[in-house]
């Protein structure tokens, strides 16, 4: 689970709320929008899309997304990356958050405490790497690299577009790879 920030058009001078869509990372117009991908690296679910300057964990609280998974089927489990930490524990275990980078005042740990420390941000990064990989590719449609249209319109536009995103993802082209083509295989017409 991640959001991904889609830049948007830039409000109109003078509207009141110009300000919410000001990402404070990005210091851009953005949208976020929440993906979920399955360990294959297929996208599962995007969507709830907010305006950029609300925090992942406050979105994902206001969407329901705390209460829809705490009646999650047993042995689920969901990664997601720092910026959902305490989310862990609203949902009774199961979204799990790396742990937190050591603070300055703590590099006086052991060696070893610090080394298997940063091996297990570096484990959960390297599990969680296919959500990063799904918002990529939601960034390479020209559309949403940057939006042009009315935001009001921007939830149906990624939504038709992560429709049959999902729906090539899943399609099973293994059985059509191993067919081979009647063209080639197919003798030659002779004249």
């Amino acid at each position: 689970m991640d959001a991904t920030g889609l830049r948007v058009r830039r409000p109109v001078e003078g509207r009141a709320g110009r300000d919410r869509f000001v990402s404070g990372k990005a210091r851009l117009n953005t949208m976020k929008a929440l993906v979920i991908c399955d360990p294959a690296g297929r996208l599962l679910f995007c969507g709830e899309t907010r305006p950029g300057s609300m925090h992942d964990l406050t979105r994902a609280r206001s969407v329901g997304l705390v209460d829809l998974l705490l009646h999650a089927p047993l042995g689920v489990r969901v990664l997601a990356d720092a910026g959902y930490q305490g989310l862990g524990t609203d949902t009774a275990g199961v979204v799990i958050t790396p742990k937190p980078k050591a603070r300055e005042h703590q590099k006086s740990l052991p060696p070893n405490v610090i080394a298997a420390h940063a091996a297990a941000r570096k484990r959960h990064s390297s599990q969680r790497i296919h959500v990063e990989h799904v918002n990529g590719h939601l960034k390479n449609w020209p559309i949403l690299a940057r939006y042009h249209g009315r935001r009001e319109h921007f939830d149906a536009t990624i939504r038709a577009i992560t429709g049959p995103l999902s729906d090539h993802q899943h399609t099973d082209r293994t059985e059509n790879a191993t067919k081979p083509l009647k063209a080639l295989t197919a003798k030659p017409h002779r004249r």
